[in-house]
């Protein structure tokens, strides 16, 4: 018998509870202490694994200091397209949430822009001389 797979849903609800999570510079453990519950069962419910309850959720939103339609960003279908999903991938990376927010502190928008610049040239100089197409898309987004 198959092992039943995450709802694609709670999959996405987890992901956003980890990246909030994440952000605030929140334990696991320490999420599972504020809610009286096993940190296993924290990384069950990011995973998608199990899924939140409604009261629960509620709770989590008041922790993690966001309304509960945060969870739901896209009416709670999930991600919508491949750039949402490559955006939660990055933020639930550890380099993408350390560049996330080392990027808001920076204040002055013209170093902000020479930033943006800098990334954009350096993933240019990565991509194979071959990838035109490619390399055209990065600079000019």
């Amino acid at each position: 018998m198959k092992a039943k797979s995450p709802n694609s849903i709670d999959v996405y609800v987890g992901n956003r509870v980890r990246v909030r999570r994440k952000t605030l510079g929140m334990t696991q453990n320490g999420l599972a202490e504020l809610l009286g519950i096993t940190f296993q069962q924290i990384q069950k419910y990011e995973k998608g694994t199990n899924r939140i309850g409604a009261s629960r959720l509620q709770r989590i939103s008041e922790i993690l200091r966001v309304p509960v339609g945060f969870f739901f960003e896209n009416g709670g279908s999930g991600p919508v397209d491949g750039a949402t999903n490559e955006l939660n991938t990055f933020l639930s990376s550890k380099e993408g949430l350390a560049l996330n927010k080392a990027f808001i502190a920076i204040e002055d928008p013209n170093i902000r822009q020479k930033l943006v610049a800098l990334a954009k040239s350096l993933a240019v100089a990565g991509l194979p001389d071959s990838d035109s197409e490619l390399q055209d898309s990065v600079v000019n987004s």
